[in-house]
């Protein structure tokens, strides 16, 4: 079976992440900044929640609260689903169907590695797809 370590060969190595105080403008502007929808929450190396612009859009526009004074903690969803750099593609799929996810931090050894957004299962998939057809229709030709 096919697994995230697929995935993970062909994204950049970098975890966007903010610590627990960081106020939830300034987590919106690094959002902002590098065109991302979700950024991990670490202190002291350990992943402590996930903050998104569903977290965002739901608990401050929605609750009246202030981004510049409202630190990330308050808002962010804590101790997030993670998966393991072995957990298949099919997997990832139902658990993000199922739950709603739209990311999925992954762990490897108590420490995060990357992370999964439904974004990157569908471009696999994609490719995934085309490769197959290709090789059908080669097959086909000779």
């Amino acid at each position: 079976m096919k697994n995230v370590k697929l995935i993970l060969q062909t994204k950049s190595p970098v975890v966007y992440a903010v610590e627990q105080n960081t106020s939830v403008l300034e987590a919106l502007q690094i959002m902002m900044e590098k065109n991302i929808s979700a950024l991990l929450v670490i202190d002291n190396e350990k992943l402590i929640g996930i903050f998104t612009e569903r977290d965002y859009a739901r608990k401050i526009i929605l609750h009246g609260k202030s981004s510049k004074e409202t630190p990330i903690h308050e808002v962010m969803t804590p101790s997030p689903r993670t998966i393991s750099p072995n957990e298949t593609i099919e997997s990832c799929m139902e658990l993000m169907t199922t739950h709603h996810f739209r990311h999925l931090p992954i762990m490897d050894d108590n420490k995060v590695i990357g992370m999964l957004s439904i974004g990157d299962l569908v471009k696999y998939i994609i490719e995934d797809q085309k490769q197959t057809i290709n090789h059908l229709q080669s097959y086909i030709s000779s």
